[in-house]
């Protein structure tokens, strides 16, 4: 696993322990419906993670991006079906998220070089 993505996923792990264990009922609520959200259903876990990855490149969170991109490789998405939703949200989000399709590309390559 490259050090990026390694350390990305380490830094989400141990702050989600955080916060799920200060126990509001609210939040691991939402941690739960995001779950689920995301879960198969009518539409594939692929197709959703695109989804995921569309949205959170026009709401410009590059944690999102990052999980989303991760996800969706996992799913068995292509860099060619990667490139293409991140046109899409490019489309969408404007110019003012070429620098997050930047590090999406780049992030994108680290999780090649973790194969």
């Amino acid at each position: 696993m490259s050090k990026k993505v390694q350390e990305f996923n380490e830094y989400r792990s141990k702050m989600n322990e955080k916060i799920l264990a200060s126990d509001n009922k609210v939040i691991k609520r939402i941690y739960n419906l995001d779950t689920n959200a995301y879960a198969a259903g009518k539409l594939s876990v692929k197709t959703k993670e695109l989804l995921g990855l569309v949205a959170s490149t026009v709401l410009r969170c590059d944690d999102c991006i990052a999980y989303h991109l991760e996800e969706a490789h996992k799913s068995g998405v292509t860099k060619e079906e990667m490139m293409e939703t991140m046109s899409i949200a490019t489309l969408v989000g404007g110019t003012i998220v070429i620098p997050h399709l930047r590090r999406a590309v780049e992030f994108w390559e680290a999780l090649e070089t973790s194969d």
